[in-house]
């Protein structure tokens, strides 16, 4: 079984404990569960957290597979859903319909 990396310094030099893992470079003590409540957190752009709900503006032209369009910078998108997977947004556009987006790409009204 391969450790993890440390969450909050990322050193690979990580020993476990018990039921805890700990990183000798900086002393952060951390558990599985804090693990999987970390990666669950979903993140725009500039690292504010997204909800189920939230309203988020595109900060990139973002062209649609298959098509000659594009989603154009500052296109306001209205009550996301987050949903598991690389592209973790799930949303309605405007003009386009339905669409999946990754967070990276936009940011937090």
């Amino acid at each position: 079984m391969s450790l993890p990396n440390c969450p909050q310094c990322q050193s690979e030099y990580i020993y476990e404990d018990g039921n805890f893992f700990i990183c000798p470079e900086c002393a952060h003590e951390f558990s599985q569960d804090d693990l999987t409540e970390q990666e669950a957190v979903v993140k725009d752009a500039n690292g504010n957290v997204l909800n189920d709900g939230d309203t988020v503006t595109v900060i990139k032209d973002l062209k649609i597979k298959g098509t000659s369009n594009a989603v154009k910078v500052g296109t306001k998108v209205k009550s996301i859903r987050l949903c598991e997977g690389d592209h973790n947004i799930d949303c309605k556009i405007p003009g386009h319909g339905a669409m999946k987006l990754k967070s990276e790409f936009v940011k937090k009204v």
